[in-house]
Formats: structure tokens, C-alpha cells, sequence
């Protein structure tokens, strides 16, 4: 049950990967994990299908990552950053997510951690 929804229905305004979240630790993750993957390609030019033959992982789950449609595997994280050459993995063990149902800020800053 903890995977029912996709980490894109937890945006709470705006759009995906930029959008105002929940605070839901692992929606957050995903979300930076997105838009530092579409960065990341942008920055190189590496489009869908070129990433996905370079690092294996299938067009289609590298497109689901990036619209948030998915909870990236590890070994798919990993091959992909490999393929890049870059961290996609936020370092979100810092940052101040409320409980559900506790107060607090609930939107994700512009770099993907919330506070």
C-alpha cells in the first residue's frame, strides 16, 4: 500500500518535478531524484533514448522517473547515474519534513528540500 500512489500525486501546486509538495519523505526524494535526472540530461543533451541505451534501463521507465509516475528502484538509480556521471540520490537525511498531520512548511524549495 505504501506504493499506491506515484510520487507525482503527492504535488500539492505546481508542476512536477518543480511543484509545492506534501510532506511525504519518499514523494521528496523522487521528485529531486527527477529533476536533477532531467537536468542532468539537459546539461549533457542526452535525450529518453540515448540515456536509456547507455545505461540499460528501458526509455520508457527513464520517462516514467522524470514525470514522476514511478518509485525509482536502486539498481535503476544507480545505472543511471553511472551512465551520467552524476549523484541523482538527494542527501535528505537533513532535511525537516513534519509528520503527516503535524504543521509545518509543506512545500519542497526550489532544491528539493523542504524547510
Amino acid at each position: 500500500m505504501r506504493r499506491a500512489k506515484k510520487p507525482s500525486s503527492f504535488v500539492i501546486d505546481g508542476d512536477w518535478p518543480h511543484a509545492m509538495m506534501e510532506p511525504h519523505r519518499g514523494a521528496l526524494v523522487a521528485q529531486a531524484i527527477a529533476r536533477r535526472l532531467a537536468e542532468a540530461m539537459a546539461e549533457q543533451g542526452v535525450s529518453a533514448n540515448a540515456l536509456a541505451k547507455k545505461s540499460g534501463v528501458n526509455r520508457q521507465v527513464v520517462t516514467n522517473v522524470l514525470s514522476g509516475s514511478v518509485w525509482p528502484d536502486m539498481l535503476t538509480i544507480v545505472d543511471l547515474e553511472g551512465a551520467l556521471g552524476v549523484l541523482l540520490w538527494p542527501d535528505h537525511t537533513q532535511w525537516r519534513i513534519p509528520e503527516p498531520g503535524q504543521p509545518g512548511d509543506h512545500a519542497a524549495s526550489e532544491g528539493g528540500a523542504p524547510w
